[in-house]
């Protein structure tokens, strides 16, 4: 693995909950952390805290949604390095919770331009700064609902979770990270998801209204796992803290 104190990731989505935990964790190792915030103001306020805390922050303005944004973002990190190693694209949308035989178009695109052409735009715009690492690696953060096996599952809560944008956009995200980890094997693509599969748990945050069973730094386990992997780690897969995730 690269020298910790040279290490650098960006973090979208990263003012708060799991995004904003993995910074804490990762900055505690020396890396750089560029910390995407799309409300400036919290980013901002979220860079201090853990400025405060010893670790080297900049804040990166970041609307995953918007091209021009993403294009500002690649400009400022690249003011500060002249390479990326780590990409964690966290930043996601819930939706509304509808049901599909409610669900139009318009319900579902907001949450697919967050969760799915979010994390093209910013890996599309990124490639060439990871390209330019050693041992680059790109993290999608999902979800237990994007995978066919555990919504098919009765067992499982997102069984029971009959609504359209949120889980499709997930499945989605799954499979675009296989197919780029197919096409650019010197860069390590994988999925995470900061629940438990196996014990039906998933993490606390503002996404669930805190009702999940799991702290955000257990959440975060699998995030901290697959962005300090080294040069013979998987790419392609798919894991939650306890280890592998039926696709």
């Amino acid at each position: 693995m690269d020298n910790s104190e040279q290490t650098s990731v960006l973090i979208t989505g990263a003012n708060k909950g799991l995004g904003f935990e993995t910074a804490r964790r990762l900055g505690e190792l020396g890396w750089t952390i560029f910390l995407g915030s799309r409300d400036e103001g919290r980013g901002k306020a979220a860079a201090d805290k853990l400025i405060d805390g010893g670790a080297k922050v900049i804040m990166v303005p970041l609307d995953v949604t918007s091209d021009e944004s993403v294009a500002g973002a690649l400009s400022l990190v690249r003011e500060h390095t002249d390479r990326l190693d780590v990409l964690i694209n966290n930043a996601g949308a819930p939706g509304q919770g509808i049901a599909p035989a409610e669900a139009t178009v318009e319900d579902i695109h907001p949450v697919f331009d967050t969760n799915v052409y979010g994390p093209i735009r910013v890996t599309q715009a990124f490639l060439p700064l990871l390209q330019a690492s050693a041992n680059p690696r790109v993290v999608m953060v999902s979800s237990a609902g994007g995978s066919f096996a555990v919504v098919t599952d009765p067992e499982q809560p997102f069984s029971k979770m009959h609504e359209l944008a949120y889980s499709t956009s997930k499945a989605a995200l799954n499979m675009l990270t296989v197919r780029y980890a197919q096409a650019l094997p010197q860069i390590k693509f994988n999925v995470v998801t900061p629940g438990e599969v196996r014990n039906r748990t998933f993490a606390a945050t503002d996404m669930n209204n805190h009702t999940g069973q799991l702290t955000v730094t257990e959440g975060t386990d699998s995030f901290v796992k697959l962005a300090t992997l080294d040069a013979d780690g998987p790419t392609g897969t798919f894991i939650d803290r306890l280890g592998p995730v039926a696709w």
